[in-house]
């Protein structure tokens, strides 16, 4: 397997975490716990963390106010799904300045080679918002994993460092 580009830098991102749930909370909420512990393990620093519900004001209030922060990366889990309260992706998206196609498309191959078909239902998405690498990612821990392991964390440091020389 093709190894990303080395990084030289030890660059620390500082990022947010933001699990969308109408039944998580901070105290059972596994992915976002999943998401925080592989940044730090991967000398990353969590600025910012919070759970809120899955609806499209709450989302794009989160966005805004994180917007106003010192956060270069800002990751959300859950949401991502089409059942009538997956909001995330709809709100997230609209904002983006760029997209990164390659992570959604790349996401669901890799998810496939792990669920099946069911990732066709997957609408995670990146892009970059305000100075920021943004990603949408689905809920489950097993999907987090999966692209904290595989995608964001090889890529973190380069793409924040396009951003912010």
């Amino acid at each position: 397997m093709l190894q990303p580009h080395s990084d030289s830098s030890a660059r620390v991102v500082r990022c947010g975490v933001v699990t969308v749930s109408d039944t998580r909370s901070p105290e059972t909420d596994k992915s976002g716990q999943c998401i925080q512990d592989l940044l730090t393990a991967a000398g990353h620093e969590v600025g910012d963390y919070e759970v809120i519900k899955d609806n499209p004001e709450a989302i794009a209030k989160r966005l805004e106010i994180l917007a106003h922060t010192d956060l270069e990366a800002l990751i959300f889990s859950g949401g991502t799904g089409i059942a009538h309260r997956d909001n995330t992706y709809d709100m997230l998206e609209k904002h983006l300045e760029k997209t990164l196609p390659g992570f959604g498309e790349i996401f669901r191959s890799l998810s496939y080679q792990e669920i099946g078909s069911r990732a066709i239902a997957s609408r995670a998405v990146a892009g970059t918002y305000r100075g920021m690498i943004l990603f949408s990612l689905p809920g489950s821990t097993g999907a987090v994993q999966l692209a904290m392991e595989k995608l964001i964390l090889p890529e973190l440091r380069h793409l924040v460092t396009q951003l912010r020389p």
